[in-house]
C-alpha cells in the first residue's frame, strides 16, 4: 500500500485525491488543508466559469487540459446532480482597431479545436441585445458552475471512499526520509510515501519546506468584483468578455452571469499586500517583504507599470470601473453596480519578471509540486489531476 499526502484543499488538491482514490483504491490518501473549510481561497473566490480554452497557446498544457477539463467538469456535475450550464460566451470587439486581435483569437481557438464562430454586430445583438460590438467571437462550449459546490461534493466522495481529510491542519515542515516524507503540521506529524503539493497561493513555500528550489515565486494579484443590482441583471444574458490585449498579462474586466442568476463584473488585477489579501486593508509584512525583495516583481513592474497604474485607479474608483464595463454594455452606469468581494490569483513570476504562462509542475524524489495553476485550473482540475497521477509510479520504491 502506498501512502499519498496531498497538501491543499482547493479544487485541484481534492481532484488529485479523488483521482488517486479512483485509480488506486488500495492506497491511502490524506488531504491536509490549513483552513476550516474546503475551497477557502482561489477556488472559492473565482468567477465560476467553465472555460473553453480559447486564449491558450495550441499544444500547451493549458490548451489541452482545459479543453478536456471542460468536458470532464460538465460530466462530473451531470453525474453528481450539481447545477451547471453550458451557455457559451461572446468575446466582443467594441471598435475596429480590435478586429485584428479578434481574428487572431479566432485562429487560435480553431487551432485548439473549439466550436467558435466570428459574427457581426447584428448577430452579436441576438445573443446579447445590450452589447456594444462591431464584431464578436461566439464560443459555444463555455459554461458556468459553482466550483465551491464541486469541492464539497469531492470531499464527500473522498470521505465515503476512505480518504483521510484533515481541515485546520497547517503544514509547518517537510522532511525527506528513506522511503518517503515526514510532514509536520499544526495537528501533528503525517508520514507518507509520496507528497503532492497543491497549495495554490503558498505552493512555492511548501516546495521550499520540502527542500525544492522553485524556478518561480508566487506573486498575489487581487481581482475585485462588482455585481449588477437585481433590477439591471437583464442587461446581460450570459458571458461578455473584451478582446484581450496581448501586451498585458490579464484579460480585462468582463461580465458573467453566475449559476445563481446574479451577474458579476470584473475582475481587475492589482498587486495584493498579502497572499490572502482580499482587500486593501489586509497587509501581511512577510508577504510584502517577499514581494519587495524579489527581483522578478521589480522586472515585471518595469514592464507593465502603466497597466498596473490603470488597474489601481480602477480599483479605487467605482466610476472608472463602471466606465470599463460600459465599453461592453453602454447602458451600465455607476449606479448599476455594487461591490461583490474579491479573489486573489496565485501567479508564478520568474526572476526575470516573466509570467509563467502555462501550468508548472516540478517533480522531486517522491514529490510533485504544482507551482503555477491559475485560471483555467478550476476548469481543468480533473485533467490536471489525471496528468499528475498518471506520472506517479504505482510503486514509488521503483522510482
Amino acid at each position: 500500500m502506498t501512502r499519498y499526502v496531498v497538501v491543499g484543499g482547493g479544487i485541484l488538491g481534492l481532484a488529485v485525491a479523488h483521482r488517486l482514490r479512483t485509480d488506486r483504491p488500495g492506497d491511502q490518501v490524506t488531504v491536509l488543508e490549513k483552513e476550516a473549510v474546503w475551497a477557502a481561497h482561489q477556488t472559492g473566490h473565482n468567477s465560476g466559469v467553465i472555460h473553453a480554452g480559447v486564449y491558450y497557446r495550441p499544444g500547451s498544457l493549458k490548451a489541452t487540459l482545459c479543453r478536456a477539463g471542460s468536458a470532464s467538469m460538465a460530466r462530473f456535475c451531470a453525474e453528481q446532480g450539481l447545477p451547471y450550464e453550458i451557455c457559451g460566451k461572446l468575446i466582443v470587439a467594441t471598435e475596429a482597431t480590435e478586429l485584428p486581435r479578434l481574428h487572431a483569437l479566432h485562429e487560435r481557438a480553431v487551432a485548439n479545436g473549439l466550436p467558435v464562430s466570428l459574427i457581426g454586430a447584428i448577430e452579436a445583438a441576438e445573443y446579447e441585445p445590450h452589447v456594444s460590438a462591431v464584431a464578436a467571437l461566439r464560443v459555444d462550449s463555455t459554461g458556468i458552475v459553482d466550483f465551491g459546490a464541486v469541492c464539497r461534493r469531492l470531499a464527500e466522495l473522498l470521505a465515503e471512499g476512505g480518504a483521510e481529510l484533515r481541515l485546520d491542519t497547517r503544514v509547518t515542515g517537510i522532511r525527506a526520509r528513506p522511503g518517503g516524507v515526514l510532514v509536520s503540521t499544526s495537528a501533528g506529524e503525517v508520514t507518507g510515501d509520496v507528497l503532492v503539493n497543491c497549495a495554490g497561493l503558498h505552493a512555492d513555500r511548501i516546495a521550499r519546506l520540502a527542500g525544492v528550489d522553485p524556478p518561480a515565486r508566487i506573486v498575489p494579484f487581487r481581482g475585485e468584483y462588482y455585481e449588477l443590482v437585481p433590477g439591471r441583471r437583464d442587461l446581460v444574458r450570459g458571458l461578455i468578455y473584451p478582446v484581450p490585449d496581448p501586451q498585458f498579462p490579464f484579460l480585462g474586466v468582463h461580465l458573467t452571469r453566475m449559476i445563481d442568476g446574479s451577474v458579476h463584473a470584473g475582475p481587475n488585477a492589482v498587486l495584493a499586500t498579502a497572499r490572502e489579501g482580499y482587500s486593501w486593508r489586509r497587509f501581511d509584512p512577510r508577504d510584502v517583504w517577499d514581494q519587495a525583495s524579489y527581483s522578478g516583481l521589480w522586472a515585471l513592474a518595469r514592464r507593465h507599470y502603466r497597466y498596473g497604474l490603470t488597474e489601481v485607479t480602477r480599483s479605487l474608483s467605482r466610476k472608472r470601473f463602471a466606465a470599463s464595463l460600459a465599453r461592453l454594455v453602454p447602458e451600465l452606469t455607476e449606479a448599476d453596480i455594487v461591490p461583490a468581494g474579491a479573489g486573489v490569483r496565485a501567479q508564478a513570476v520568474r526572476p526575470d519578471g516573466g509570467l509563467v504562462d502555462d501550468f508548472l509542475l516540478v517533480e522531486a524524489d517522491r514529490q510533485v509540486h504544482v507551482l503555477n495553476a491559475p485560471s483555467p485550473a478550476a476548469t481543468s482540475s480533473f485533467e490536471i489531476a489525471r496528468h499528475i497521477v498518471d506520472r506517479l509510479p504505482a510503486d514509488p520504491s521503483t522510482r
